[in-house]
């Protein structure tokens, strides 16, 4: 089910229970399908905030890479110095 099919029968459930004149059992029965729906809406909003969240840093690395050109560049790495002549491990 899609969060606005999702929510939409929770507006409905909502409603039924503000306006109609429902048995106490279909309104327990109700309020829990509502409790459940609006879980579930929850979970689709905090999961669309982080992918958001997600996509603005990503947006913001790449505007920060393109007004810097120097981030782009590959540094080369340190290579270990051939110096000594024998098998011996040097620290300094």
């Amino acid at each position: 089910m899609s969060f606005e099919e999702s929510l939409a029968e929770l507006e409905e459930i909502v409603d039924a229970l503000e306006n109609d004149s429902l048995s106490l059992a279909d309104m327990i029965s109700r309020y829990e399908r509502g409790s459940h729906l609006l879980s579930d809406c929850d979970a689709f909003l905090k999961s669309a905030r982080l992918r958001l969240e997600k996509l603005a840093i990503r947006e913001e690395n790449e505007n920060v890479l393109a007004s810097d050109p120097e981030l782009c560049q590959v540094r080369p790495t340190a290579t270990p110095s051939n110096d000594h002549d024998d098998d011996s491990i040097s620290l300094f």
